[in-house]
């Protein structure tokens, strides 16, 4: 572990999240690869609502980044999305995720969104072994996800990179 990366967090709060339907733009990274990140969100920004697109069947103003479909070399699937309604009607260049009903441990990243890579880093690397070794709590093998409130809502302001970020991960005891 890399003690230079990691950032003081809050302690998590548990809760128990509903089931998603997601629709979005998805690109694979490894580790190294993850800086494109911040391109793909400049590709879906003209979608959100806040930017005067509209994904159809849109429901909320949340932006989401899923991490899924992870690999044992490090590889991962990224979207940048929303929450839809149903499937119906999402446009073809999408991707859909169906994510489960499950409780997550939520991290609040309060950083400007460069830095959100160093509250991934500290989540794995100290916060989740920490959380199994005193609580018996471990992360699942499941969508993990930032729910950003600003392109599309109230505080993350896509413009400066300022504002709350939560990052939802999933857990069991």
């Amino acid at each position: 572990m890399d003690e230079t990366l990691l950032t003081t967090l809050e302690p998590p709060r548990f809760e128990d999240g509903r089931a998603l339907l997601l629709a979005g733009l998805v690109e694979r990274y490894g580790v190294e690869a993850s800086a494109a990140i911040p391109a793909q969100w400049q590709r879906f920004a003209p979608h959100l609502s806040g930017n005067g697109g509209h994904v159809p069947g849109q429901t909320g103003r949340v932006a989401y980044g899923v991490l899924f479909n992870g690999d044992d070399a490090g590889n991962a699937d990224y979207m940048t999305g929303v929450e839809v309604a149903d499937f119906s009607n999402v446009p073809a260049a999408f991707t859909r995720l169906r994510v489960a009903a499950q409780r997550y441990a939520v991290f609040t990243h309060r950083q400007h969104i460069s830095e959100i890579r160093r509250t991934w880093y500290t989540i794995w690397n100290k916060w989740l072994p920490q959380l199994a070794s005193d609580e018996g709590i471990e992360a699942l093998d499941a969508p993990a996800f930032e729910r950003r409130f600003g392109q599309c809502g109230e505080e993350f302001d896509g413009r400066t990179g300022l504002g709350g970020v939560e990052i939802w991960v999933p857990v069991k005891r």
